[in-house]
């Protein structure tokens, strides 16, 4: 238990006293525990938590074989609260949660708060269950009015699990208590309303003529479905190494906007959100965001880090950026129309911009999304040439040109999204942390339209050169 706050340490202790009481009758002289099935049912969840944890098991089946994931089989616990009294189903949940697979240290104590939160949920599942006479539906299968105890009882086994994973999220990770709570239930219920189903399944299987193996059979779909789960997650996580290695690669040809890309994927996505895009749709969106500026690497690097002034040639060059992005993301099919943002974020509404001169809605959604993102993060951001513009002169900025240079529907959304999440204003070009400096007058502004390239702002240290971002501002947002 060191490193592991008292208040968690604290919090744990009372769960599992709790799980020993709710647990400790089916231990005493004269409690009819049903150990036959209970030791199966045990047996069973272990066997299908263990794998994930057995690197020979995982060698013999290969590592994307294994499926891994907590809550991959709480189908197993659910039948046990149909089928078992309730403190012998909370013993059920006992061996599989101590011998799963933990993915962060120390493992002990979270192996031991996982065999307590497991044991309280399942038998809260069972009470439930007994109540509104579960066991009696499943041995009789009288359907389809035992789907209200297996209905119940899953969702007695979610609000305790969300429960228990808010406190220890308070407790052990020190999230406030107003925040650790939120959203856990509404992302859980779907999960656990299908692990009721197939828990009822196999109960009613268990109780049928031929008997436990019956049951068994529903654990290959169990099966198959938490290896599609695991191969979805590692899928994801391919996705994500991906994409981080090429804002890297960006980051490393021109440290003087790093950040600059994961900025405006975070923007990007407040933008998205308050259009009412759908999730799947948020994840390109943010893609597109943190990869817009990729073409860089496709732009010599005497040009990015030029002191001083570019000749038309070299602005012609640093034009090519989108296009460069665009031919590096061409064949990575799942960026989708992040694709198309990359290579469309410096048109503009009245179709001035560039590499095609695209206007109004012949410019794609996604495109117009991130060109708003990438202006208000650049403008907001210090740079080597002039120090950061205030959030509100920022969104002024971007009110005035909408239309022309930007959708309006897309600043409107901006402006919204910073209204309800406020925005942390960073320090970049690795500058130390300074006062935003009030915006110019609007005949004096401090950057540049963005097909025009950045130039030094004052005195400018010997060996600095101005940021080289792509920010679509009319303050020149990222500069080049």
């Amino acid at each position: 238990m060191v490193g592991i706050p008292a208040a968690a340490r604290a919090y744990i202790a009372g769960a599992v006293s709790c799980a020993v009481v709710c647990a400790l009758p089916a231990l005493t002289p004269g409690a009819q525990t049903p150990w036959r099935a209970l030791a199966l049912l045990a047996a069973l969840y272990a066997l299908c938590e263990w794998p994930a944890r057995c690197p020979l098991l995982g060698r013999m089946l290969g590592a994307e074989s294994v499926p891994v994931g907590a809550g991959s089989f709480f189908p197993v616990l659910l039948a046990a609260a149909l089928l078992l009294p309730p403190p012998a189903a909370a013993l059920a949940a006992v061996p599989g949660a101590l011998v799963s697979r933990v993915e962060q240290r120390p493992a002990a104590p979270r192996r031991i708060w996982r065999a307590a939160q497991l044991a309280l949920a399942t038998w809260a599942a069972a009470h439930t269950s007994v109540l509104l006479g579960g066991p009696a539906g499943v041995a009789a299968c009288a359907f389809p009015s035992v789907l209200l105890p297996a209905g119940a009882a899953a969702l007695a086994f979610c609000l305790v699990v969300t429960a228990l994973d808010g406190g220890i999220l308070a407790t052990a990770e020190r999230v406030p208590v107003r925040a650790a709570w939120h959203g856990l239930l509404p992302r859980a219920l779907a999960p656990h309303a299908l692990h009721g189903l197939a828990g009822l399944m196999m109960a009613v299987l268990w109780r049928s003529p031929y008997g436990w193996p019956a049951a068994l059979f529903v654990m290959l779909p169990m099966y198959v479905s938490c290896w599609m789960y695991a191969q979805y997650h590692r899928e994801h996580a391919a996705h994500q190494a991906t994409i981080r290695a090429l804002v890297q690669a960006v980051d490393i040809k021109d440290a003087y906007t790093r950040g600059h890309s994961e900025r405006v994927g975070h923007a990007s996505v407040l933008i998205a959100r308050e259009l009412g895009m759908d999730e799947a749709r948020l994840d390109v969106i943010r893609f597109a965001g943190i990869l817009h500026d990729v073409g860089k690497l496709g732009v010599p690097t005497r040009v990015l880090r030029k002191d001083g002034p570019l000749t038309p040639e070299e602005r012609r060059v640093i034009e090519l950026h989108p296009e460069y992005g665009h031919e590096i993301v061409r064949g990575i099919g799942f960026l989708g129309e992040a694709r198309e943002a990359i290579l469309h974020h410096h048109e503009r509404m009245d179709g001035s911009g560039y590499p095609y001169g695209l206007s109004g809605d012949r410019i794609p959604e996604a495109a117009r999304v991130v060109a708003v993102a990438d202006a208000f993060d650049a403008m907001t951001s210090t740079r080597s040439y002039r120090r950061a513009r205030p959030v509100a002169t920022a969104v002024a900025e971007l009110e005035r040109c909408a239309g022309r240079q930007f959708d309006p529907r897309m600043v409107r959304a901006l402006v919204r999204a910073l209204d309800r999440h406020g925005w942390s204003t960073p320090v970049t070009a690795d500058e130390p942390p300074t006062a935003a400096a009030p915006a110019p007058a609007s005949g004096a502004r401090a950057g540049v339209r963005p097909e025009t390239p950045a130039r030094p702002r004052g005195n400018v240290p010997a060996g600095r050169r101005p940021a080289t971002g792509h920010g679509s501002g009319p303050a020149r947002g990222g500069g080049r």
